[in-house]
Protein backbone atom coordinates (compact mmCIF):
# COMPACT_ATOMS: atom_id res chain seq x y z
CA UNK A 1 0.00 0.00 0.00
CA UNK A 2 2.82 2.36 0.74
CA UNK A 3 4.42 1.78 -2.65
CA UNK A 4 1.15 2.38 -4.51
CA UNK A 5 0.56 5.62 -2.63
CA UNK A 6 4.07 6.81 -3.47
CA UNK A 7 3.52 6.10 -7.24
CA UNK A 8 0.28 8.05 -7.36
CA UNK A 9 1.71 10.99 -5.43
CA UNK A 10 4.82 11.22 -7.60
CA UNK A 11 2.76 11.58 -10.83
CA UNK A 12 3.79 8.35 -12.48
CA UNK A 13 0.40 6.68 -12.16
CA UNK A 14 -2.03 5.48 -14.86
CA UNK A 15 -3.72 8.91 -15.20
CA UNK A 16 -0.48 10.57 -16.32
CA UNK A 17 0.23 7.76 -18.80
CA UNK A 18 -3.22 8.18 -20.31
CA UNK A 19 -2.69 11.99 -20.77
CA UNK A 20 0.61 11.47 -22.54
CA UNK A 21 -0.94 8.89 -24.86
CA UNK A 22 -3.83 11.27 -25.79
CA UNK A 23 -1.42 14.11 -26.55
CA UNK A 24 0.64 11.85 -28.83
CA UNK A 25 -2.48 10.76 -30.73
CA UNK A 26 -3.53 14.39 -31.29
CA UNK A 27 -0.05 15.35 -32.50
CA UNK A 28 0.10 12.47 -34.99
CA UNK A 29 -3.42 13.31 -36.24
CA UNK A 30 -2.44 16.97 -36.81
CA UNK A 31 0.67 15.95 -38.77
CA UNK A 32 -1.33 13.58 -40.98
CA UNK A 33 -3.99 16.25 -41.65
CA UNK A 34 -1.39 18.87 -42.68
CA UNK A 35 0.39 16.36 -44.92
CA UNK A 36 -2.83 15.38 -46.69
CA UNK A 37 -3.81 19.04 -47.22
CA UNK A 38 -0.39 19.86 -48.70
CA UNK A 39 -0.61 16.82 -51.02
CA UNK A 40 -4.07 17.82 -52.27
CA UNK A 41 -2.96 21.41 -52.97
CA UNK A 42 0.18 20.21 -54.77
CA UNK A 43 -1.88 17.82 -56.95
CA UNK A 44 -4.26 20.63 -57.84
CA UNK A 45 -1.37 22.89 -58.91
CA UNK A 46 0.14 20.11 -61.03
CA UNK A 47 -3.18 19.40 -62.78
CA UNK A 48 -3.67 23.14 -63.51
CA UNK A 49 -0.17 23.39 -64.96
CA UNK A 50 -0.78 20.33 -67.15
CA UNK A 51 -4.02 21.81 -68.49
CA UNK A 52 -2.28 25.12 -69.17
CA UNK A 53 0.61 23.41 -70.89
CA UNK A 54 -1.77 21.38 -73.02
CA UNK A 55 -3.61 24.47 -74.19
CA UNK A 56 -0.41 26.32 -75.07
CA UNK A 57 0.96 23.29 -76.89
CA UNK A 58 -2.28 22.93 -78.82
CA UNK A 59 -2.20 26.59 -79.81
CA UNK A 60 1.40 26.27 -80.96
CA UNK A 61 0.43 23.28 -83.12
CA UNK A 62 -2.49 25.16 -84.63
CA UNK A 63 -0.30 28.09 -85.64
CA UNK A 64 2.17 25.89 -87.54
CA UNK A 65 1.68 26.25 -91.26
CA UNK A 66 0.08 29.70 -91.11
CA UNK A 67 1.55 32.45 -93.31
CA UNK A 68 2.98 34.26 -90.27
CA UNK A 69 4.80 31.20 -88.98
CA UNK A 70 6.87 30.87 -92.14
CA UNK A 71 8.39 34.34 -92.04
CA UNK A 72 11.55 33.14 -90.39
CA UNK A 73 12.54 31.00 -93.40
CA UNK A 74 15.07 32.20 -95.93
CA UNK A 75 13.11 31.08 -98.99
CA UNK A 76 12.48 33.32 -101.98
CA UNK A 77 9.10 34.91 -102.56
CA UNK A 78 7.89 35.66 -106.08
CA UNK A 79 4.67 37.44 -106.98
CA UNK A 80 3.62 38.23 -110.52
CA UNK A 81 2.75 41.86 -111.08
CA UNK A 82 -0.02 43.06 -113.37
CA UNK A 83 2.59 44.64 -115.61
CA UNK A 84 4.16 41.28 -116.27
CA UNK A 85 7.05 41.74 -113.86
CA UNK A 86 7.66 39.88 -110.63
CA UNK A 87 8.83 40.61 -107.10
CA UNK A 88 11.57 38.51 -105.57
CA UNK A 89 12.88 38.45 -102.01
CA UNK A 90 16.53 37.51 -102.40
CA UNK A 91 18.72 35.94 -99.72
CA UNK A 92 21.02 38.25 -97.71
CA UNK A 93 24.58 38.77 -98.82
CA UNK A 94 27.15 36.23 -97.57
CA UNK A 95 28.73 38.70 -95.19
CA UNK A 96 25.40 39.38 -93.54
CA UNK A 97 24.33 35.87 -92.62
CA UNK A 98 25.56 36.08 -89.06
CA UNK A 99 22.67 38.28 -87.92
CA UNK A 100 20.04 36.09 -89.55
CA UNK A 101 21.50 32.80 -88.29
CA UNK A 102 21.69 34.00 -84.71
CA UNK A 103 18.21 35.42 -84.91
CA UNK A 104 16.78 32.28 -86.46
CA UNK A 105 18.11 30.25 -83.55
CA UNK A 106 16.10 32.34 -81.13
CA UNK A 107 12.87 32.10 -83.05
CA UNK A 108 11.68 28.58 -82.07
CA UNK A 109 10.05 28.65 -78.66
CA UNK A 110 9.22 25.54 -76.69
CA UNK A 111 5.91 24.84 -75.03
CA UNK A 112 7.56 25.21 -71.60
CA UNK A 113 8.77 28.75 -72.39
CA UNK A 114 5.33 29.57 -73.77
CA UNK A 115 3.81 28.38 -70.50
CA UNK A 116 6.17 30.57 -68.47
CA UNK A 117 5.36 33.60 -70.64
CA UNK A 118 1.65 32.91 -70.28
CA UNK A 119 1.85 32.61 -66.50
CA UNK A 120 3.90 35.80 -66.31
CA UNK A 121 1.36 37.66 -68.44
CA UNK A 122 -1.55 36.44 -66.33
CA UNK A 123 0.24 37.43 -63.15
CA UNK A 124 0.73 40.92 -64.57
CA UNK A 125 -2.94 41.17 -65.48
CA UNK A 126 -4.06 40.06 -62.04
CA UNK A 127 -1.63 42.12 -59.99
CA UNK A 128 -3.15 45.41 -58.79
CA UNK A 129 -1.84 48.60 -60.31
CA UNK A 130 -0.02 46.87 -63.16
CA UNK A 131 -2.67 46.43 -65.84
CA UNK A 132 -1.38 45.24 -69.15
CA UNK A 133 -2.84 48.14 -71.07
CA UNK A 134 -1.58 50.95 -68.84
CA UNK A 135 1.96 50.86 -70.11
CA UNK A 136 0.76 51.77 -73.59
CA UNK A 137 -1.29 54.86 -72.77
CA UNK A 138 1.26 57.28 -74.15
CA UNK A 139 2.32 55.20 -77.17
CA UNK A 140 0.77 57.64 -79.64
CA UNK A 141 2.97 60.44 -78.27
CA UNK A 142 6.19 58.47 -78.05
CA UNK A 143 8.96 58.26 -80.58
CA UNK A 144 8.09 55.47 -83.01
CA UNK A 145 11.69 54.91 -84.07
CA UNK A 146 13.23 55.10 -87.53
CA UNK A 147 14.10 52.79 -90.40
CA UNK A 148 17.01 52.58 -92.82
CA UNK A 149 16.47 51.37 -96.38
CA UNK A 150 17.82 51.87 -99.90
CA UNK A 151 16.23 51.93 -103.33
CA UNK A 152 17.54 51.95 -106.90
CA UNK A 153 16.67 50.94 -110.48
CA UNK A 154 18.57 48.77 -112.97
CA UNK A 155 17.67 50.05 -116.44
CA UNK A 156 19.29 47.13 -118.27
CA UNK A 157 17.21 44.53 -116.40
CA UNK A 158 14.16 46.76 -115.77
CA UNK A 159 14.37 45.89 -112.08
CA UNK A 160 13.59 48.01 -109.04
CA UNK A 161 15.65 47.05 -105.99
CA UNK A 162 14.53 47.79 -102.42
CA UNK A 163 16.77 46.85 -99.52
CA UNK A 164 15.49 46.91 -95.94
CA UNK A 165 18.53 47.36 -93.70
CA UNK A 166 17.57 48.02 -90.09
CA UNK A 167 15.45 49.98 -87.63
CA UNK A 168 16.29 51.75 -84.40
CA UNK A 169 14.49 52.74 -81.19
CA UNK A 170 11.26 50.92 -81.98
CA UNK A 171 8.60 51.11 -79.24
CA UNK A 172 7.88 48.07 -77.08
CA UNK A 173 4.56 46.44 -77.88
CA UNK A 174 4.79 43.26 -75.80
CA UNK A 175 4.59 42.50 -72.07
CA UNK A 176 8.26 41.65 -71.99
CA UNK A 177 9.21 45.22 -72.93
CA UNK A 178 10.20 44.33 -76.50
CA UNK A 179 8.63 43.80 -79.92
CA UNK A 180 8.78 41.22 -82.71
CA UNK A 181 9.09 43.56 -85.70
CA UNK A 182 8.86 42.88 -89.42
CA UNK A 183 8.34 45.10 -92.47
CA UNK A 184 5.70 45.00 -95.20
CA UNK A 185 6.63 46.52 -98.57
CA UNK A 186 4.12 47.93 -101.06
CA UNK A 187 4.30 49.91 -104.28
CA UNK A 188 1.21 52.07 -103.96
CA UNK A 189 -1.44 52.37 -105.22
CA UNK A 190 -1.19 48.57 -105.59
CA UNK A 191 -2.04 46.97 -102.24
CA UNK A 192 -2.77 43.49 -103.51
CA UNK A 193 0.88 42.59 -103.89
CA UNK A 194 3.26 42.93 -100.96
CA UNK A 195 6.50 41.47 -99.69
CA UNK A 196 7.59 41.00 -96.10
CA UNK A 197 10.82 40.69 -94.19
CA UNK A 198 11.49 38.08 -91.56
CA UNK A 199 10.27 38.55 -88.00
CA UNK A 200 13.02 39.60 -85.61
CA UNK A 201 12.10 38.22 -82.21
CA UNK A 202 12.36 40.43 -79.12
CA UNK A 203 14.32 43.20 -80.81
CA UNK A 204 13.83 46.98 -80.71
CA UNK A 205 16.85 47.61 -82.96
CA UNK A 206 16.47 44.88 -85.61
CA UNK A 207 18.83 44.22 -88.53
CA UNK A 208 17.17 42.68 -91.58
CA UNK A 209 19.55 43.31 -94.50
CA UNK A 210 17.05 41.80 -96.92
CA UNK A 211 16.86 42.73 -100.60
CA UNK A 212 13.67 42.71 -102.69
CA UNK A 213 13.62 42.80 -106.49
CA UNK A 214 10.70 44.05 -108.56
CA UNK A 215 11.71 42.49 -111.86
CA UNK A 216 10.40 43.34 -115.32
CA UNK A 217 9.01 46.66 -114.09
CA UNK A 218 9.22 49.45 -116.74
CA UNK A 219 10.77 52.69 -115.48
CA UNK A 220 7.78 54.68 -116.76
CA UNK A 221 5.54 52.80 -114.34
CA UNK A 222 8.03 52.77 -111.47
CA UNK A 223 8.06 56.56 -111.22
CA UNK A 224 4.27 56.51 -110.90
CA UNK A 225 4.44 54.44 -107.73
CA UNK A 226 4.96 55.29 -104.06
CA UNK A 227 7.23 53.07 -101.99
CA UNK A 228 5.36 52.31 -98.77
CA UNK A 229 6.99 50.56 -95.81
CA UNK A 230 4.98 49.49 -92.79
CA UNK A 231 6.67 48.21 -89.64
CA UNK A 232 4.53 45.89 -87.53
CA UNK A 233 4.85 43.88 -84.33
CA UNK A 234 4.09 40.21 -84.97
CA UNK A 235 1.44 38.89 -82.59
CA UNK A 236 0.97 35.14 -82.41
CA UNK A 237 -2.56 35.09 -80.99
CA UNK A 238 -4.22 38.20 -82.46
CA UNK A 239 -3.77 40.76 -85.20
CA UNK A 240 -0.31 42.20 -85.77
CA UNK A 241 0.13 45.63 -84.19
CA UNK A 242 1.23 48.51 -86.46
CA UNK A 243 4.31 50.33 -85.18
CA UNK A 244 4.85 52.95 -87.86
CA UNK A 245 5.07 53.66 -91.56
CA UNK A 246 7.15 55.47 -94.19
CA UNK A 247 6.17 56.45 -97.73
CA UNK A 248 8.31 57.99 -100.45
CA UNK A 249 7.19 58.88 -104.01
CA UNK A 250 9.64 57.26 -106.42
CA UNK A 251 9.42 60.17 -108.87
CA UNK A 252 11.30 62.24 -106.27
CA UNK A 253 14.19 59.77 -105.96
CA UNK A 254 17.27 59.54 -108.20
CA UNK A 255 16.95 55.85 -109.11
CA UNK A 256 20.03 55.72 -111.36
CA UNK A 257 21.99 54.45 -108.35
CA UNK A 258 21.14 53.00 -104.96
CA UNK A 259 20.04 55.75 -102.58
CA UNK A 260 20.06 55.11 -98.83
CA UNK A 261 17.57 56.80 -96.50
CA UNK A 262 16.96 57.14 -92.77
CA UNK A 263 13.28 57.95 -92.18
CA UNK A 264 11.39 58.53 -88.95
CA UNK A 265 8.36 56.28 -88.59
CA UNK A 266 4.96 57.96 -88.51
CA UNK A 267 1.73 56.60 -86.99
CA UNK A 268 0.13 54.08 -89.31
CA UNK A 269 -2.92 55.21 -91.20
CA UNK A 270 -3.04 51.61 -92.48
CA UNK A 271 -5.84 52.38 -94.89
CA UNK A 272 -8.34 50.75 -92.60
CA UNK A 273 -10.58 53.81 -92.24
CA UNK A 274 -12.16 55.16 -89.11
CA UNK A 275 -11.53 53.78 -85.64
CA UNK A 276 -15.08 54.61 -84.67
CA UNK A 277 -16.87 57.25 -82.61
CA UNK A 278 -17.76 57.63 -78.94
CA UNK A 279 -20.70 59.54 -77.48
CA UNK A 280 -20.05 60.93 -74.01
CA UNK A 281 -21.30 63.74 -71.79
CA UNK A 282 -19.55 66.05 -69.34
CA UNK A 283 -21.18 67.75 -66.36
CA UNK A 284 -19.25 70.30 -64.29
CA UNK A 285 -20.42 71.18 -60.76
CA UNK A 286 -18.40 74.18 -59.49
CA UNK A 287 -19.89 74.09 -55.97
CA UNK A 288 -18.93 70.42 -55.53
CA UNK A 289 -15.64 70.82 -57.46
CA UNK A 290 -16.41 67.76 -59.58
CA UNK A 291 -16.86 66.59 -63.15
CA UNK A 292 -19.17 63.74 -64.08
CA UNK A 293 -18.08 61.81 -67.19
CA UNK A 294 -20.85 59.70 -68.70
CA UNK A 295 -19.72 57.12 -71.28
CA UNK A 296 -22.91 56.65 -73.30
CA UNK A 297 -22.20 54.52 -76.38
CA UNK A 298 -19.91 53.93 -79.35
CA UNK A 299 -20.50 53.17 -83.00
CA UNK A 300 -18.56 51.70 -85.91
CA UNK A 301 -15.62 50.63 -83.76
CA UNK A 302 -12.65 49.14 -85.55
CA UNK A 303 -12.54 45.35 -85.47
CA UNK A 304 -9.40 44.28 -83.59
CA UNK A 305 -9.92 40.51 -83.40
CA UNK A 306 -9.35 37.94 -86.11
CA UNK A 307 -13.07 37.12 -86.13
CA UNK A 308 -13.91 40.63 -87.38
CA UNK A 309 -15.20 41.98 -84.07
CA UNK A 310 -13.97 43.48 -80.78
CA UNK A 311 -14.57 43.20 -77.02
CA UNK A 312 -14.57 46.92 -76.17
CA UNK A 313 -14.44 48.70 -72.85
CA UNK A 314 -13.61 52.31 -71.99
CA UNK A 315 -10.88 53.50 -69.67
CA UNK A 316 -11.00 57.06 -68.24
CA UNK A 317 -7.88 58.68 -66.82
CA UNK A 318 -7.87 61.96 -64.89
CA UNK A 319 -4.57 63.76 -65.53
CA UNK A 320 -3.15 66.83 -63.80
CA UNK A 321 -0.05 68.45 -65.31
CA UNK A 322 0.66 65.27 -67.30
CA UNK A 323 0.53 63.12 -64.16
CA UNK A 324 -2.02 60.38 -63.62
CA UNK A 325 -4.37 61.09 -60.73
CA UNK A 326 -7.24 58.61 -60.98
CA UNK A 327 -8.50 55.89 -63.31
CA UNK A 328 -11.90 54.32 -63.86
CA UNK A 329 -13.27 51.97 -66.51
CA UNK A 330 -16.46 50.46 -67.86
CA UNK A 331 -17.45 46.84 -68.19
CA UNK A 332 -16.36 44.82 -71.23
CA UNK A 333 -18.95 44.39 -74.00
CA UNK A 334 -18.32 41.05 -75.70
CA UNK A 335 -18.18 40.84 -79.50
CA UNK A 336 -19.73 44.23 -80.20
CA UNK A 337 -18.74 47.09 -82.53
CA UNK A 338 -21.64 49.34 -81.47
CA UNK A 339 -21.69 48.96 -77.68
CA UNK A 340 -23.97 50.85 -75.27
CA UNK A 341 -22.29 51.52 -71.90
CA UNK A 342 -24.29 54.21 -70.02
CA UNK A 343 -21.79 54.37 -67.17
CA UNK A 344 -20.98 57.52 -65.19
CA UNK A 345 -17.81 58.40 -63.27
CA UNK A 346 -17.28 61.28 -60.84
CA UNK A 347 -13.88 63.00 -60.56
CA UNK A 348 -13.04 65.58 -57.88
CA UNK A 349 -11.35 68.55 -59.53
CA UNK A 350 -10.77 71.83 -57.65
CA UNK A 351 -11.61 74.91 -59.72
CA UNK A 352 -8.07 76.27 -59.53
CA UNK A 353 -6.73 73.03 -61.09
CA UNK A 354 -9.27 72.85 -63.90
CA UNK A 355 -7.08 74.59 -66.44
CA UNK A 356 -4.23 72.09 -65.99
CA UNK A 357 -6.54 69.08 -66.06
CA UNK A 358 -6.90 66.61 -68.93
CA UNK A 359 -9.34 63.72 -69.18
CA UNK A 360 -8.03 60.92 -71.40
CA UNK A 361 -10.66 58.50 -72.68
CA UNK A 362 -9.35 55.30 -74.24
CA UNK A 363 -11.48 52.69 -75.96
CA UNK A 364 -9.79 49.32 -75.52
CA UNK A 365 -10.28 45.84 -76.97
CA UNK A 366 -10.10 43.18 -74.26
CA UNK A 367 -7.91 40.25 -75.24
CA UNK A 368 -7.73 37.15 -73.07
CA UNK A 369 -4.60 35.63 -74.61
CA UNK A 370 -2.42 38.70 -75.08
CA UNK A 371 -2.29 42.35 -74.11
CA UNK A 372 -5.32 44.54 -74.68
CA UNK A 373 -5.37 46.60 -77.89
CA UNK A 374 -6.04 50.32 -78.09
CA UNK A 375 -8.88 51.05 -80.50
CA UNK A 376 -8.76 54.83 -80.13
CA UNK A 377 -8.38 57.78 -77.77
CA UNK A 378 -9.90 61.15 -76.93
CA UNK A 379 -8.10 63.95 -75.06
CA UNK A 380 -10.44 66.43 -73.34
CA UNK A 381 -8.94 69.68 -72.03
CA UNK A 382 -8.41 73.36 -72.80
CA UNK A 383 -5.57 72.53 -75.20
CA UNK A 384 -6.86 69.52 -77.16
CA UNK A 385 -8.19 69.44 -80.73
CA UNK A 386 -10.98 71.78 -81.91
CA UNK A 387 -13.82 69.33 -81.21
CA UNK A 388 -12.48 68.39 -77.79
CA UNK A 389 -11.88 72.04 -76.78
CA UNK A 390 -15.43 72.94 -77.85
CA UNK A 391 -16.86 70.19 -75.64
CA UNK A 392 -14.69 71.32 -72.69
CA UNK A 393 -15.75 74.97 -73.05
CA UNK A 394 -19.41 74.03 -73.41
CA UNK A 395 -19.11 72.08 -70.16
CA UNK A 396 -17.70 75.14 -68.35
CA UNK A 397 -20.29 77.46 -69.88
CA UNK A 398 -23.21 75.25 -68.79
CA UNK A 399 -22.52 74.20 -65.19
CA UNK A 400 -24.64 71.46 -63.62
CA UNK A 401 -25.84 70.40 -67.08
CA UNK A 402 -24.80 67.26 -68.92
CA UNK A 403 -23.31 68.31 -72.27
CA UNK A 404 -23.14 65.40 -74.74
CA UNK A 405 -21.07 65.21 -77.91
CA UNK A 406 -19.83 62.62 -80.41
CA UNK A 407 -16.04 62.31 -80.72
CA UNK A 408 -13.95 60.67 -83.42
CA UNK A 409 -11.48 58.18 -81.96
CA UNK A 410 -7.86 58.86 -82.79
CA UNK A 411 -4.73 56.70 -82.77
Amino acid sequence: MVSVAIRCWSGRGPYRDMGVHSRDVLLVSAIITVSLSFTIVLCGICQWCQRKLGKRYKNSLETVGTPDSSRGRSEKKTIKLPSGGKMVNTAPAPGQTQHDESDRKTEPRSSVSDLVNSLTSEMLMLSPGSEDDEGHDSSSRENLGRIQFSVGYNFQESTLTVKIMKAQELPAKDFSGTSDPFVKIYLLPDKKHKLETKVKRKNLNPHWNETFLFEGFPYEKVVQRVLYLQVLDYDRFSRNDPIGEVSIPLNKVDLTQMQTFWKDLKPCSDGSGSRGELLLSLCYNPSANSIVVNIIKARNLKAMDIGGTSDPYVKVWLMYKDKRVEKKKTVVMKRCLNPVFNESFIFDIPTEKLRETTIIITVMDKDRLSRNDVIGKIYLSWKSGPGEVKHWKDMIAHPRQAVAQWHQLKA
